[in-house]
């Protein structure tokens, strides 16, 4: 996953009313009420379906931290769905995202005027139209480059151009990230 999909997906946890499991047993045990099997939890978790067993029972109380974070992952992904999808559902239809950032932007400009790309640091409501676009490219399947160019091009708009007050020919691009957060 690139910068931008794993904020979106941070920003989407953030959402939750209730914790997950937090205990390795409670954990097994609500993977294999959405799984259903052991076995689909294995598969899941790249483990055998003895060792799922073995952390349900309690009988082995202690994984490796590779597994203990995909155990972490399977649970947090799945964990309150519907709760995600509605507040996805509410930044898209009306109150929109803010990102938070520290990138190299590149700009492209009329002549007279300074097109160096340096790192800002910008923290910048964007509106529903650019969280709808992000949500929509992102379950279509987009690449990191796509997801860029949507949140420069909100940027862009919002930030650098004032809304159409300033900067009229001004082309934004989305370089180097060093530091990128949504939330919503």
């Amino acid at each position: 996953m690139g910068e931008i999909e794993d904020a979106i997906e941070r920003a989407g946890r953030e959402a939750f009313t209730r914790q997950p499991p937090a205990t390795l047993k409670g954990q097994i045990s609500y993977l294999m009420k959405q799984l259903k099997t052991a076995r689909a939890v294995a598969a899941e978790l790249g483990i055998t379906a003895d060792s799922v067993n073995r952390y349900r029972r309690g009988a082995r109380k202690h994984p490796p931290r590779h597994v203990q974070e995909r155990i972490d992952d399977a649970v947090r992904s799945r964990w309150q769905p519907l709760i995600r999808k509605r507040r996805r559902q509410k930044a898209a239809a009306t109150d929109g995202i803010t990102v938070e950032t520290r990138a190299r932007f590149g700009y492209s400009a009329p002549v007279g005027t300074t097109d160096d790309g340096r790192f800002r640091r910008l923290t910048v409501h964007l509106p529903a139209e650019y969280a709808r676009r992000l949500f929509d490219a992102r379950e279509q399947g987009a690449g990191d480059q796509q997801l860029r160019d949507i949140v420069a091009e909100g940027l862009q708009e919002v930030y650098f151009k004032d809304g159409g007050r300033r900067a009229a020919g001004l082309e934004v691009a989305l370089n180097d990230i060093d530091y990128f957060d949504v939330s919503f």
